[in-house]
């Protein structure tokens, strides 16, 4: 699989161990052990001590809980999951009945992720389309080919993504998104600050990435108005620690907004704001 796979492995893993946790947990996902292999355990567990695993609990629920909220107070059916990666949302949540969801990323990423849920078992809860393709180039008609109608209000989810794609890429693909999306679509995704990738209590974590070729590129320190800029309009942004949006492992105190500087994660509801 693709090198940015490795972090669809770490996902699985803390994913796995937050599962794992009973009745302490804040989601379950029973796939997501069988999904780390080969290194998500050991990638996490080379970043111990940085907040990765409580976080990817973190962003995992309240991207969870946005979906369920969006769908149920939208006319929204239409879910596109951009880098999917080893995510497993379309077996393992609720969907409405007549809704279609498309998962988005590289073949071979696909291609594995399929044949682990197979051997596991795992049925689709919701018409899913795979959309395998590479987005770093143009993808947007490979997901029109897959039955993908933007005349329909979209809800896309771009989860641990856009930190890993330059400034230029992360704005292009938010703009791309939005060229894709009816009056009425959404977005949940997620960013940092650009305070973290400055800050020399993240340079370790940093460090690590940068050595298995994953390094964290773009933040931003005002994430409404990047996503303004980009055609989103935010309807939420919370970090993690804040109310509807804490673990019992977060051992990070959320800083007031006004204050300058700290290191910073955003989870984010956004609409689409219209040509």
């Amino acid at each position: 699989m693709e090198t940015v796979s490795y972090t669809a492995q770490w996902t699985a893993a803390a994913r796995a161990l937050e599962t794992e946790r009973g009745d302490q947990a804040i989601f379950q996902d029973p796939y997501a052990r069988a999904l780390a292999a080969p290194r998500g355990f050991e990638l996490l567990e080379k970043n111990r001590g940085s907040g990765l695993a409580p976080f990817i609990a973190i962003r995992t629920r309240y991207l969870d809980e946005s979906i369920k909220q969006i769908l149920a107070e939208n006319a929204v059916r239409q879910i596109v999951f951009v880098a999917a990666g080893m995510d497993t949302r379309l077996f393992r949540l609720d969907w409405p009945d007549d809704a279609t969801a498309y998962e988005v990323d590289f073949p071979a990423l696909l291609e594995e992720k399929r044949r682990r849920l197979a051997d596991l078992g795992a049925q689709p809860r919701v018409t899913r389309h795979e959309v395998a393709v590479d987005l770093r180039r143009e993808w947007l008609p490979e997901l029109e080919q897959a039955g993908f109608d933007r005349d329909r209000p979209t809800l896309w989810i771009a989860e641990g993504l856009l930190f890993f794609l330059t400034p230029e890429q992360a704005t292009g693909l938010l703009r791309t998104l939005g060229s894709a999306s009816a009056q009425g679509s959404w977005l949940g995704v997620d960013l940092v600050s650009q305070a973290l990738l400055r800050s020399p209590f993240s340079r370790a974590f940093r460090r690590n990435l940068e050595e298995d070729g994953t390094p964290w590129l773009f933040g931003t320190d005002e994430p409404e108005e990047y996503l303004a800029s980009a055609g989103w309009r935010t309807r939420e942004v919370k970090e993690p620690g804040e109310p509807g949006a804490t673990h019992d492992d977060w051992q990070f105190q959320v800083q007031p907004r006004e204050r300058k500087g700290p290191s910073r994660s955003w989870l984010v509801r956004a609409e689409y704001a219209g040509d």
